[in-house]
């Protein structure tokens, strides 16, 4: 796919679609988010696709089903890797998926080795941008893209808010993030690192139902039970439970910090200072 044969069409109805829509399952919202990386990308079968910072491939896999390409996932944990190999034995795509286990700011790859790569909420945990977008175009062919959704702050964000700050803190410790950039960053990093830019757009902006409402903990419903203040106060009992009888492993209780982050993340929705929800699609020119 080059600049000029975008198909528009396409473009627009992905954006449609991006929106929330209610009665949708979150497992449904996630498929459609991944089946429209596969369209903006374009992807065919027997393509050669890296998802950079895959996990245990959920992902991965729905994109291969939908789009029949072949797909790598680059991870540096080996438990994640073992358990996705696995998923992807029991999803019956063990032939078109796999995993290399590295750190995706030096990768194993030749030059010019994937005709697509993507990214989902991966390359926010990159300790810098430009070499991690320089790494990614490295390995991706000339005239080829690379989707991704980025966790970022947004233009409502002030630094110079304390409750802003306090956020945005929480956030990056839950999450183990580095440092969470601005959309302005992630777009210049973009240029620097070689990059022409197609599309970029927040789709938390204009969704009609809110990206944070399965962490809201203060929302009820059978599906997100766990996430609710007495569906943690059960879990976070249980679990301590456990582990004083030695069926859960010693540190299982360690759970406030990961509280703390998913409170942070409704907090900045709700603000509008931060969006786990900026897509960009960008283009490695062709000379």
């Amino acid at each position: 796919m080059n600049m000029a044969g975008v198909n528009l069409s396409i473009l627009q109805l992905g954006k449609d679609e991006l929106l929330a829509w209610k009665g949708e399952s979150l497992r449904e919202s996630i498929k459609r988010h991944e089946h429209f990386i596969a369209l903006q990308l374009d992807l065919k079968p027997g393509q050669k696709v890296l998802d950079v910072g895959c996990g245990i491939g959920g992902p991965l896999r729905e994109i291969a089903r939908f789009s029949g390409a072949s797909i790598t996932g680059i991870n540096n944990n080996e438990y994640q890797i073992t358990r996705g190999k696995e998923l992807n034995r029991i999803g019956e795509v063990d032939e078109t998926c796999n995993y290399v286990k590295a750190d995706f700011m030096k990768m194993p790859f030749s030059d010019n080795t994937f005709d697509a790569i993507f990214a989902i909420e991966a390359t926010c945990h990159a300790p810098d941008a430009v070499d991690c977008y320089k790494e990614i175009y490295r390995v991706l062919k000339p005239g080829q893209c690379f989707a991704a959704y980025e966790w970022c702050i947004t233009d409502s964000f002030d630094p110079l808010n304390q409750e802003h700050q306090r956020i945005k803190g929480e956030v990056e410790l839950g999450n183990g993030l580095p440092g969470i950039r601005s959309k302005g960053q992630c777009l210049e990093a973009l240029k620097v690192a070689g990059f022409e830019i197609i599309w970029e757009e927040d789709f938390a902006v204009n969704s009609p139902l809110p990206w944070y409402l399965p962490l809201d903990k203060n929302q009820f419903s059978l599906a997100s039970f766990r996430v609710t203040a007495f569906g943690r106060f059960i879990t976070r009992n249980m679990v301590k439970t456990l582990e004083f009888l030695g069926l859960a492993p010693e540190g299982s209780q360690r759970v406030q910090s990961l509280e703390q982050a998913a409170d942070a993340l409704v907090e900045g929705g709700r603000k509008g200072i931060f969006s786990p929800m900026y897509f960009f699609l960008v283009q490695k020119p062709h000379s």
